[in-house]
């Protein structure tokens, strides 16, 4: 079907196309009945603003970007960037601002999308997502002084603005649990050692543990399903293996807590199980998972808010989210030991 055009308009309502241009951008040169006729004609054929030209008027594309840089296999799989991207829509469809969303394969072309949108008009600003140490996407960004909010670590944002949860209080309160249930030799299945979260996960997990008197340690995955089973199959297989570990998101705590029930290990009985991230997976599982909740969807409702305030010339500033709440469930108890 033809797309509806402003010289639609003018011919269905016997006017110049200049009229019909007056009318649609509220300026003056019709009349109120002729500008009524006008948008209502515009209504019934459906016609809607042409978004490229839109941008070399007023200079805005009526839409935000976000690329992340992990494979769409994985990341559809993932609950945490799929609550997050509803989060981010959620917001910015009140405004009936779009969300333009694309995977990349690496940092450098994720750069250079950036780089394209910009110099094309086709976003206001970008969300950016798994922040990194020295990450060099904060240069380009800076450089093309493009309205940006990083969902994450303000420590690492290059006084970008941040939106981003309390990690440290997060990892204090899944030791602390842990602790109180008698456990003292625990592990941690982490997220890439290059994100600054886990790099803030892992001091706050330490050094809990040492006030804690626990010996504790971290071995690295990648967030996947295999990545969270394989770290297990290999703490599970140590001379000494732990009576606990702590997952860096609920899809490797599900995947870890599988492959230590198919080593014969009892969940909770003999080992017990943490998901960092809370979701249905962890209450679909048996036993069901302990996990750390955190209202994701707020999360990026809260990024695209933030975003629609930078566009429209708001002051730069980060925002921190509630901390994140520890729910108990099946599958932590006290270790064996404390259980005899």
């Amino acid at each position: 079907m033809k797309r509806p055009t402003i010289a639609d308009i003018a011919q269905r309502a016997g006017v110049t196309k200049a009229a019909v241009s007056f009318a649609l951008n509220n300026q003056p040169g019709v009349s109120p009945t002729t500008r009524q006729r006008i948008l209502e004609i515009a209504r019934e054929i459906g016609w809607q603003p042409n978004s490229a030209a839109r941008a070399l008027s007023d200079g805005r594309a009526g839409a935000f970007g976000l690329v992340i840089d992990r494979p769409a296999g994985i990341l559809g799989a993932e609950p945490f960037f799929m609550q997050l991207i509803a989060g981010i829509q959620g917001a910015l469809a009140e405004g009936h601002t779009a969300l333009l969303f694309t995977v990349a394969e690496d940092r450098q072309a994720e750069m250079e999308l950036y780089r394209t949108w910009w110099a094309q008009r086709r976003v206001d600003g970008v969300f950016m997502v798994d922040l990194r140490i020295d990450d060099p996407r904060i240069a380009v960004l800076r450089e093309l002084a493009l309205p940006t909010v990083v969902v994450g670590a303000p420590e690492g944002s290059g006084g970008l603005s941040a939106v981003w949860t309390d990690d440290e209080t997060a990892a204090r309160l899944a030791v602390e649990h842990l602790a109180k249930l008698g456990h003292r030799r625990i592990a941690r299945v982490t997220g890439m050692t290059d994100l600054w979260h886990t790099r803030i996960r892992t001091d706050a997990f330490m050094q809990a543990a040492n006030e804690a008197g626990i010996e504790a340690h971290c071995v690295t995955a990648d967030y996947t399903a295999e990545g969270g089973a394989d770290a297990t199959t290999a703490l599970l297989a140590e001379p000494d293996p732990p009576t606990a570990i702590v997952y860096d998101n609920d899809l490797m705590a599900v995947s870890g807590l599988g492959a230590a029930q198919r080593a014969g290990v009892d969940v909770p009985g003999e080992l017990s199980v943490v998901s960092w991230d809370d979701s249905v997976l962890c209450q679909l599982v048996h036993p069901a998972l302990t996990a750390l909740r955190r209202d994701v969807v707020a999360y990026g409702a809260h990024a695209a808010q933030r975003l629609l305030e930078l566009a429209a010339g708001g002051a730069p500033g980060s925002r921190g989210e509630a901390p994140a709440v520890l729910t108990p469930r099946a599958s932590t108890a006290p270790p064996p030991a404390r259980r005899r």
